[in-house]
């Protein structure tokens, strides 16, 4: 990852869920329709574990040590390590899964790559992102500088993300939707496919 923020506001950042508890909940229905269910799985770019707890996602790896402090305080089996470099042997999980978390990435494609070595055979990765057309995503892009995390982001589209998926020989298996109200007053129920929504999750198997 790029220099890391989180390491600085990280209560900030646990403090955003609290405020934004309707966005939370709706991110985490859309992620619950693809998450597989009693498998062994790793959140890449764990943070504090907010929503590997949720998931029911045990094991996760992040570069910043007070993230990880928080995740430790939720009874995740989490390590200090970078996306492109995972500290685990081949075929090691069930399933991969990039919450919010791929946009600050160094190198996506090779945390890719690399979360393939690290899933058993028809082993899932999850990609869980905000996409650059979106109106939410074209508006944290145009605020980006004003931000103290994503400063340093690199927001990508749906296409860009398929194309670092497929080539790095993963099947596109299912796609879904939210946040296609930004306000958030409610809690939405995902949609399939993309599009409407400024929050989608992608599923493919290797």
């Amino acid at each position: 990852m790029i220099q890391n923020p989180f390491e600085i506001y990280s209560e900030e950042y646990e403090k955003w869920f609290e405020e934004n508890e309707n966005t939370f909940q709706s991110e985490l229905l859309a992620i619950r329709q693809v998450i597989p269910i009693k498998k062994k799985g790793i959140e890449i770019g764990v943070g504090s574990g907010i929503f590997a707890e949720q998931l029911g996602i045990k094991f996760g790896i992040d570069p910043s040590g007070k993230m990880l402090d928080l995740a430790r305080k939720r009874n995740l089996n989490v390590v200090s390590g970078f996306a492109e470099s995972l500290p685990f042997p081949a075929e090691s999980f069930d399933f991969a899964a990039f919450i919010t978390s791929i946009c600050f990435i160094e190198n996506p494609d090779k945390a890719i790559n690399e979360a393939y070595r690290i899933l058993r055979k028809d082993g899932e990765i999850i990609i869980a992102f905000i996409d650059k057309h979106s109106k939410l995503g074209q508006i944290l892009n145009k605020e980006k500088d004003n931000s103290k995390f994503y400063s340093v982001a690199s927001f990508y589209c749906v296409s860009e993300i398929i194309k670092m998926i497929e080539s790095n020989e993963f099947k596109i298996s299912e796609i879904i939707q939210t946040l296609t109200n930004i306000d958030a007053r409610l809690i939405e129920q995902p949609l399939k496919g993309f599009g409407k929504g400024s929050f989608v999750v992608i599923k493919a198997k290797k």
